[in-house]
């Protein structure tokens, strides 16, 4: 029998949903090793991210709460979460920013070999496996992990958000183990978010996504359907490099990796990169006036055509329904 970790994200009081993929991962590890799993809640003024956390059927949720843990810095997060995980047999976060700065220290300080961003769990014999997505999601490898403590990142996309239950987990508090004398060298300066009316990106039901394509008329033929269906924004590299809008909507390899609901996206090719962080998006329509376009490729529903023309058309034809 053995137990797995996840380690939560926290922010302003509240889970974030990035938490909900790592717990849905929990769930299988845990019932393919014969245990059980816990949730670590980290970070000060906490709130109610507590009590969400005990809604999604873990055995226990563990807080470690803190006024140092007020601005996270891996180096004062790292110590604490290391200390909570030597008594499981997987730790498992997910791969936002978060989880990628965080785990991979976490892994060291436990002397435990780590998988990042996988895609999906394999199960055989009583043993994990993690398959993960390699060369923009072209190929595709398998990793094992022999150390007595594994340490993983699954990616968000991958795993379906786990729902909360009826039943309330116990919680129990832990000491915050103090940092290295090397983490004093560590300041945290300031951290800088957009912020915005629409839905984050990573966490959105639906996403307008624009091209280079578009050119200067990005916001004002994306932001009128976005606000129609409620939608976040996102956006080529190609888009973003241009500087027709922020490097913060960017999806792709490089960018923020999505899966929503619903996908549109509009003027763009769809080069390999920008595949890689939307093709797991249920329903995916493209607008493009190229019929060749590889966007067309991983698209349910396609429409070839001036995008200038038929995103207002589209526009007048949603507000006209939903009248």
């Amino acid at each position: 029998m053995a137990d797995v970790l996840v380690v939560a994200e926290a922010a302003e009081g509240k889970l974030k949903k990035t938490t909900h993929s790592a717990v849905t991962f929990a769930k299988a590890a845990a019932a393919a090793l014969g245990g059980s799993y816990s949730i670590l809640v980290i970070g000060d003024a906490l709130g109610g991210a507590v009590a969400e956390a005990a809604a999604l059927g873990a055995a226990k949720v563990i807080v470690a709460e803190d006024a140092s843990l007020k601005d996270y810095v891996a180096e004062r997060y790292a110590p604490t979460v290391a200390a909570v995980g030597k008594g499981f047999a997987v730790v498992v976060g997910t791969a936002s920013a978060f989880g990628k700065d965080l785990l991979p220290r976490v892994a060291a300080k436990l002397g435990a070999g780590y998988a990042g961003d996988i895609s999906e769990l394999l199960i055989g014999g009583g043993k994990l496996q993690y398959k993960r997505p390699m060369y923009a999601g072209n190929a595709y490898g398998i990793a094992s992990i022999p150390t007595a403590v594994q340490v993983v990142s699954v990616r968000q996309s991958a795993f379906a958000p786990s729902e909360p239950g009826d039943a309330t987990a116990a919680t129990e508090k832990v000491a915050i183990v103090a940092p290295s004398a090397g983490a004093a060298r560590i300041e945290f300066v300031s951290f800088n978010q957009v912020k915005s009316e629409r839905p984050e990106l990573t966490e959105a039901r639906v996403v307008v996504a624009g091209g280079r394509a578009l050119k200067e008329s990005f916001g004002k033929l994306l932001d009128p359907l976005a606000d129609l269906l409620g939608a976040a924004v996102g956006a080529s590299r190609a888009a973003c490099d241009a500087g027709y809008c922020g490097s913060e909507l960017q999806v792709g390899q490089t960018g923020k990796v999505v899966a929503p609901s619903l996908y549109i996206a509009i003027g763009i090719s769809g080069a390999i990169q920008h595949l890689a962080g939307m093709k797991s998006s249920k329903v995916i329509v493209a607008i493009n006036k190229d019929a060749d376009a590889p966007i067309f490729q991983v698209a349910d529903y396609g429409l070839v055509a001036d995008l200038f023309q038929v995103v207002p058309d589209l526009v007048t034809q949603i507000r006209a329904a939903k009248a």
